[in-house]
């Protein structure tokens, strides 16, 4: 299984450059950073409409992360593990093939305490 990751910064403004990396055939699962859209405002169709499975946590105008795939996509989290009280749509992660991964947007400057 290939996997990629990458940092899109804006999933809506870089869809034909999504689109033209999916269709080249280059990775069978796709780890997306900063998408900056709100769930229901996420291009699906893009993925959907050539075959794909995809499945987006996103924030309004920030952070926001998706995970997308040619094979079926199970048992999504969104959050980071053990912090309860994440509202930031920064993490997810699912199970594709048997194969458990991860997406996660780390943004600069922001020091956890501790």
């Amino acid at each position: 299984m290939r996997i990629a990751s990458w940092n899109v910064n804006s999933a809506k403004a870089r869809q034909d450059h999504i689109l033209d990396f999916l269709k080249a055939g280059m990775t069978d699962v796709l780890l997306i950073q900063e998408t900056k859209t709100q769930d229901p405002n996420f291009p699906e169709s893009l993925y959907t409409d050539i075959g794909w499975n995809v499945v987006f946590h996103g924030q309004k105008s920030y952070n926001g992360v998706a995970i997308a795939s040619r094979h079926p996509i199970s048992d999504v989290m969104t959050g980071l593990p053990g912090d309860d009280e994440d509202e930031q749509a920064r993490y997810m992660e699912a199970s594709i093939g048997g194969v458990r991964v991860a997406t996660i947007y780390l943004p600069n400057g922001n020091p956890a305490p501790g």
